[in-house]
């Protein structure tokens, strides 16, 4: 099968958003919507940390990077598993000596469902997929304090939308955005600041994946984007990295607790819309 051609190509600009040194680590930074991520953050001159299960793939993407003169770091974790927040929070500090912010966005769409779920899998999905939010931040939070920092949750539409056979991760999505709101209200005497960017239909290699998995992918791609309102297209990892920067930065310093949709328009807006 041909390799499906991204819907659309997007150059992220330098904003200056006077991120310059400031240390971010980004959960599954190495792929897809984390390296988007991650690519924004550098080229904006901040030092994103890229944690991810993988060291070929951190140290792919950390090359690329420094081959532009960017600057960034990479620690080894597997975060399902309890322990390994603390290491990487340990790791940071030995090897960056602070923490500016956190940008959690690990996590895999398992499809864990109802009828043909079970407990145990359910479990292990809130661990893949919401746990290592808490754990990261909690352990990252004395950083956070002392550098009044901020906190970007990753989530996705399936909380608000359902999506079916797939409980757990709509579930843990439905965690995310709780948990948004809570910490802004927790962490308000802080002045630290917690929002979230709600992605939809993004176009990153897993989604290419599974998309190639279907009968007719060029078929199932053009009906996809056909309900995508603005510009009939998917949303690209490096606008999903520009919003972050922006709630990373000092230029939202007045935005808390807000659950940001960067979709164009497709959970929200009227479909009708796409095809009009």
């Amino acid at each position: 099968m041909a390799m499906l051609l991204p819907v659309t190509t997007y150059k992220n600009d330098f904003m200056d958003l006077h991120l310059k040194d400031k240390v971010f680590i980004v959960s599954g930074g190495a792929k897809g919507i984390g390296a988007g991520i991650v690519k924004t953050l550098a080229s904006e001159g901040a030092i994103p940390v890229i944690v991810g299960r993988n060291e070929q793939d951190n140290m792919l993407l950390l090359e690329q990077i420094q081959e532009k003169g960017l600057q960034g770091l990479q620690v080894v974790a597997e975060l399902s598993e309890p322990a390994s927040s603390g290491y990487v929070i340990r790791n940071v500090l030995k090897t960056a000596g602070r923490i500016d912010g956190l940008v959690n966005n690990a996590g895999v769409n398992d499809g864990v469902g109802l009828e043909k779920g079970n407990y145990r899998s359910f479990m292990e999905s809130l661990h893949k997929n919401l746990v290592h939010y808490y754990q990261l931040a909690q352990d990252a939070l004395p950083e956070l304090i002392k550098n009044k920092g901020a906190i970007v949750n990753i989530t996705s539409k399936t909380a608000t939308t359902g999506q079916g056979n797939t409980s757990a991760y709509a579930a843990a999505n439905g965690g995310r955005n709780a948990l948004t709101r809570e910490w802004a209200v927790e962490l308000l005497k802080y002045g630290i600041r917690v929002n979230a960017v709600c992605v939809a239909e993004c176009w990153t290699p897993q989604y290419e994946q599974w998309i190639k998995t279907l009968p007719d992918p060029e078929a199932k791609l053009k009906e996809i984007t056909s309900k995508i309102p603005l510009g009939n297209r998917m949303t690209t990892p490096e606008e999903i990295g520009n919003t972050v920067a922006f709630l990373l930065s000092s230029a939202s310093a007045h935005t808390t607790g807000q659950i940001c949709y960067v979709d164009g328009g497709y959970v929200h807006l009227d479909r009708a819309l796409a095809n009009a």
